[in-house]
């Protein structure tokens, strides 16, 4: 059995790193927006497609519904989304955007031209990582059902 690669060899590690960078960029300005980065990420999903259930949040964020939902509650806490029962089924939860939550998609466009900045990649080599990094995602979880990488935008 050979060694194991050296820490900085390793993908693993790379994509772990690169992921805390981000958050490491993101942070000081969703701490001025008064929000968390996996808030943000519940936020985003709404902004693609608002009304989703609790589940489809989850499900887009490859999370289970125990995560997302304190992370709504605080949601809902900041008056950035509504959560309403279904009346037919309980068990679902539909979440939307309050107009304040709408409010604040343009106050977060500037994470990812922060983040352009930051990384000092040009937009198409930083689309071809996002994407190489997706597809990656999706052969890992092993489900081809999951949201198609070749459809966002580099962000």
């Amino acid at each position: 059995m050979s060694p194991p690669l050296p820490l900085d060899d390793q993908l693993c590690y790379a994509l772990y790193a690169a992921s805390m960078a981000v958050q490491r960029v993101y942070k000081p300005m969703l701490d001025e927006l008064g929000i968390t980065y996996p808030q943000y990420l519940v936020l985003h999903t709404l902004w693609e497609e608002d009304g989703r259930t609790i589940g489809g949040i989850a499900e887009r964020l490859s999370l289970d519904s125990s995560t997302v939902t304190p992370l709504v509650k605080r949601l809902e806490a900041a008056a950035f989304v509504a959560r309403r029962r279904d009346t037919q089924d309980e068990r679902r939860v539909d979440v939307r955007l309050t107009p304040r939550g709408r409010a604040l998609r343009a106050a977060c466009g500037c994470l990812g031209e922060t983040l352009v900045a930051r990384a000092g990649i040009d937009l198409p080599d930083l689309g071809t990582l996002s994407r190489d990094v997706r597809r990656l995602r999706t052969a890992l979880a092993g489900d081809k059902t999951q949201h198609d990488p070749d459809k966002s935008l580099p962000r």
